[in-house]
């Protein structure tokens, strides 16, 4: 009795090793090799399977999906011999998993391996500053060379990216006080700018206001002349009626410009600035007269027109 027992629970354990051994489901993102006595035969992609067990069984169970990997820090000595250290990450994704199981004894190793020894090799053929400047040309170059290296892995080198490079302290310090003196040499050169700029829009400034005072005087002296010139054109008309009036042999007309020949010259004198007082002879009834002569044809105006004539003055 305790031996059938015994009996149907082996059985029963069996059946359920055959069974998980047969039925085989591939989760979604891998795929499973299969071997039969240990021998590559064909690759199960995700979803349900069946295998004979014992002679097929599952070989390695790769993963499909893009993966991340890790590059750790290394020290690289750049072409002007300065010492860095540099690391980044590797972005990749199987696509044949039979050459991924069986090519490559470690695949993550064998990748972290090959991007070190490239990094070493393109960021040594170049200057600090460059390895500095150019990180997408170093990208560029690294995934060039690793896609191809890894070709035959089955596998496709998607991204690298260098995620940090870290000069020594002493070199960080040099470029900070060459960046300070950078920086302080365009400030000079700005403020230089400014002044000179400066310099230039008050010189323009100073031309315009030139020519517009020129311009200003130019209308001046032109408004002036105009202005002599029609007070000219009035003493022409005036004499010429004087000379009209002499003409017809009116003597108080010849009084009249004497008169105001008088009056004009006297205002000159007291106008001057270097005379205070002024005392010449003259003849006085010869003034009267030119004033007579004045009225006289002031009378002659009026009584033309009709008007009340004014009253004499002197004899």
């Amino acid at each position: 009795m305790e031996f059938g027992t015994l009996l149907s629970l082996v059985l029963l354990f069996a059946g359920v090793v055959i069974l998980f051994k047969t039925v085989r489901v591939v989760p979604q993102g891998y795929e499973w090799t299969v071997e039969r006595f240990g021998k590559y035969t064909h690759t199960m992609t995700p979803g349900l399977h069946f295998l004979i067990p014992v002679v097929y069984g599952v070989g390695r169970k790769v993963n499909m999906m893009e993966q991340v990997l890790d590059v750790p820090s290394q020290d690289v000595i750049t072409r002007d011999n300065a010492v860095v250290k540099v690391d980044g990450v590797v972005f990749f994704q199987v696509l044949d998993a039979a050459k991924a199981a069986y090519e490559v004894s470690n695949l993550e190793v064998a990748m972290i391996a090959l991007v070190q020894t490239n990094i070493r090799t393109v960021i040594g053929s170049m200057d600090l500053d460059e390895s500095l400047s150019q990180r997408e040309t170093i990208n560029a170059q690294l995934l060039t060379v690793v896609d191809q290296a890894t070709n035959p892995w089955g596998m496709k080198v998607t991204r690298i990216e260098i995620r940090d490079i870290q000069p020594p302290k002493d070199l960080v310090d040099a470029m900070a006080r060459q960046m300070k003196a950078e920086r302080e040499k365009r400030a000079n050169i700005l403020e230089a700018e400014g002044f000179r700029q400066a310099a230039i829009l008050k010189a323009e400034g100073e031309k315009q206001s030139a020519i517009l005072e020129a311009e200003g005087e130019r209308e001046a002296a032109y408004r002036e002349a105009e202005a002599r010139e029609r007070l000219a054109e009035a003493e022409a008309k005036a004499t010429q009626l004087v000379s009209d009036a002499i003409a017809k042999g009116d003597v108080q007309a010849i009084n009249y410009f004497v008169a105001q020949k008088y009056v004009e010259a006297f205002k000159s004198l007291a106008e001057a600035p270097n005379q205070k007082f002024v005392l010449m002879p003259m003849e006085s009834s010869g003034m009267l007269g030119s004033l007579g002569g004045i009225a006289e044809l002031a009378r002659q105006a009026m009584a033309d027109k009709g008007a009340p004539t004014p009253p004499r003055i002197g004899g």
